[in-house]
């Protein structure tokens, strides 16, 4: 993917200008790795580079190179990334007008001729705010450096905002992380439930109560900042990809609700309607169940949600019930949604499912019955190596992801 003419925003961080706009859908398309703190995992390109984009992928490539490698000289990136030595140098002249790439000094070691100047991204000259949308209580958010270190946090409590009352919760949580970045803004990247088309329109999100919400258009509106929405697993399996093995993978992201993001040779499955992953809403069994949010019954969504097991564990604790009784609820949701990912895992041969969510609900009991019921309900011989285990990211995956999706779009780096 070309990389997007990057608009350097104001010395006021929350003064960014918008660059051209960069779709959700090629950025989940393009080649870039997971979470900030595990760099150069790309994910497979999807096209060849045209002419007429060589220069931008060229200097994708090196600001790739720096990202993932940092202190070069020019020398060093013309040979890293075959350019000519000559591209390399306008390319870095362009790069250090812009304010994205900054000279260190002449190289420290014993080479004979004059020493090289070595040259990196300016690592603290912006900084990106992410959201996270998809827990069931609150809205969270953080400020991040282009490393991935977290500057600044806050939240909102959500207190069952829907629809209108919703979007401006995220409006105001972005806007106050904006007023706490230090340096000039790179962008807003926004991870929510739902299904979300490649103009950042949510169109349909029923714990938050939106249908066909522009809330990619809204929130930039609101703040005049770059802004970026996808689907919250979609971004968190983007952040998760990068910092494991980058084999192929699925990603459950359990919170308001439920969804998964998908990596299958070594590219996101989006879907032909940008529908990919929603598992929440389907039905699980023939025993009817427990009524969902969209009016079903029976969705996974409706068994294995955060706000449905915090409800029942609750109920039980108010009675007075014993750990078994947890315990049992927790199986049952477990092996719910292991009845779902089975044909997923059987189908595309996976060779890992990652957990995200509280670890409380889903590390004991709910891990080991869906292992279970994946084992009894696929072959073990193909599917002896299917690993199924808890994020490693914690509760920041979505967050980090988010981060990416800013990096991609602004820079075309990871």
């Amino acid at each position: 993917m070309e990389a997007s003419p990057t608009t350097i925003p104001s010395s006021d961080p929350a003064a960014a200008t918008p660059p051209a706009r960069v779709e959700a859908s090629e950025l989940l398309t393009s080649p870039f790795g997971g979470g900030l703190s595990a760099r150069g995992r790309a994910l497979r390109q999807t096209g060849k580079v045209l002419p007429e984009h060589a220069r931008g992928h060229n200097r994708t490539l090196v600001l790739q190179t720096l990202y993932s490698h940092g202190l070069r000289s020019r020398a060093d990136l013309a040979r890293e990334t075959g350019l000519t030595r000559v591209t390399v140098s306008d390319l870095v002249a362009e790069l250090i007008a812009e304010g994205l790439v900054v000279e260190l000094g002449p190289r420290e070691d014993a080479r004979p001729g004059k020493p090289a100047t070595l040259i990196d991204i300016d690592r603290g000259a912006f900084q990106i705010v992410g959201l996270d949308l998809s827990e069931h209580d609150r809205l969270r958010g953080a400020v991040i450096d282009l490393d991935g270190g977290i500057v600044a946090r806050a939240d909102v409590e959500l207190a069952g905002a829907t629809g209108d009352a919703a979007t401006e919760l995220v409006i105001g949580l972005a806007r106050r992380l904006t007023e706490l970045a230090t340096v000039p803004l790179l962008g807003i990247g926004i991870g929510t439930p739902g299904v979300v088309d490649p103009a950042g329109v949510v169109r349909s999100a029923p714990n938050l109560g939106w249908t066909s919400e522009p809330l990619q258009a809204r929130v930039a509106g609101a703040l005049g900042a770059p802004v970026l929405v996808a689907n919250d697993a979609n971004v968190g399996v983007l952040a998760e990809h990068g910092a494991g093995e980058g084999r192929d993978l699925l990603l459950v992201k359990i919170g308001h609700g439920v969804g998964a993001g998908l990596i299958v040779g070594g590219r996101p499955v989006v879907g032909s309607d940008f529908a990919a992953g929603e598992i929440g809403h389907v039905v699980v069994g023939t025993d009817d169940g427990p009524r969902c949010a969209c009016g079903k019954h029976g969705c996974l969504e409706a068994w294995v949600a955060v706000p449905r097991l915090a409800e029942q564990l609750e109920a039980i604790e108010a009675d007075g019930g014993e750990a078994s009784a947890r315990d049992d609820v927790l199986r049952e949701a477990g092996r719910r949604l292991a009845i779902v990912l089975a044909p997923v895992v059987g189908a595309l041969n996976l060779a890992e499912v990652v957990l995200s969510g509280p670890a409380d609900l889903l590390d004991g009991a709910f891990h080991d019955a869906a292992v279970d019921t994946l084992r009894q309900r696929t072959i073990a011989d193909q599917h002896r190596d299917l690993r199924l285990r808890m994020t490693t990211l914690g509760p920041d995956i979505v967050l980090r992801g988010a981060a990416v999706m800013v990096l991609s779009g602004q820079l075309g780096v990871s």
